[in-house]
C-alpha cells in the first residue's frame, strides 16, 4: 500500500483524524448491540389478610416453586380498603410490575374500581379481573377452604391441630344455636389472632390436589 509523501499536508491529517473517529465509532456500535440478559419482570401478588399468604406459600410449596426465586413477592394490604392507596404508590414510584391478587366476593366491586383507576381495564367484572390475575372467592378464602374439604375433614384437621375441645365448647356457645356446621367451623379458625393462618396452612396440607379451591389453584398457575 503507498504512504503519504507528506506533500498532502492538510488533507491527510483531515483524512487520518477522520478514520480514527470512524473506528471509534465502530467499536461504540458494537458494544451498544451487545445482547445484555433481559431481567424477568417482579410479580406482587396482592392478598388482603395473612392466612391467604400462608395458603398461597403452602399450595406452592406442595407444588414444588419456590416463589421468591421466582421474583414473586406476595403483599398483604391488610384489608381491601387498602387497595387504591396500595396501586396508587405502586404508580407513583413508576414500578414496573406484574399484577394478581386473591379478592373476597364481598369486595370484588372495591377492587375493580381500584383496578380501573390504576388503568388495567375498563368494566371490571370477575370474569375481567381474572384474565388480568386477580381472582374472586365465594365468600372468602376460607369458605372455599372449608367447601372443599368438608365438614368431616374439617373436623378431622380441628382434631390434629388439638382444637377439638375448644371447638365443641364454642359450638355451645347460645350465639352458636341453630346455625349450620359450615357456619360453626368458619367462625370458629377466626375467633383467635393467628388461627386464621394456622389453619390455611393445615387445610391446604390435607386438601387432595384435585379439591384446591379454583381461585387459589388458578392465582397460582398465573404468576
Amino acid at each position: 500500500m503507498a504512504q503519504c509523501s507528506g506533500r498532502c499536508g492538510s488533507k491527510c491529517r483531515e483524512a487520518s483524524r477522520f478514520g480514527r473517529a470512524l473506528k471509534r465509532a465502530v467499536f461504540k456500535l458494537m458494544h451498544q448491540m451487545r445482547i445484555e440478559p433481559i431481567p424477568a419482570l417482579q410479580t406482587i401478588v396482592i392478598v388482603e389478610g395473612v392466612s391467604d399468604r400462608v395458603a398461597l406459600e403452602t399450595l406452592a410449596a406442595r407444588r414444588t416453586r419456590d416463589l421468591a426465586a421466582e421474583g414473586v413477592t406476595i403483599e398483604v394490604i391488610g384489608g381491601a380498603h387498602a387497595i387504591g392507596p396500595f396501586l396508587s404508590r405502586l404508580n407513583h414510584g413508576r414500578q414496573t410490575v406484574r399484577l394478581a391478587g386473591l379478592v373476597d366476593a364481598g369486595e370484588a366491586s372495591r377492587f375493580s374500581r381500584a383496578l380501573e383507576r390504576a388503568g388495567m381495564g375498563t368494566k371490571l367484572g370477575i370474569a375481567e379481573m381474572e384474565q388480568i390475575g386477580f381472582y374472586v372467592c365465594d365468600a372468602d378464602l376460607e369458605d372455599e377452604l372449608i367447601r372443599a374439604i368438608g365438614p368431616e375433614g374439617m373436623e378431622s384437621v380441628i382434631e390434629e391441630l388439638g382444637e377439638m375441645h375448644s371447638y365443641r365448647r364454642f359450638q355451645k356457645q347460645p350465639a352458636q344455636r341453630g346455625r349450620p356446621i359450615e357456619a360453626h367451623l368458619h367462625r370458629f379458625i377466626g375467633t383467635h389472632s393467628g388461627r386464621k393462618a394456622l389453619y390455611a396452612r393445615a387445610l391446604v396440607d390435607a386438601l387432595a390436589d384435585d379439591r384446591v379451591p379454583p381461585p387459589l389453584d388458578r392465582l397460582l398457575a398465573y404468576i
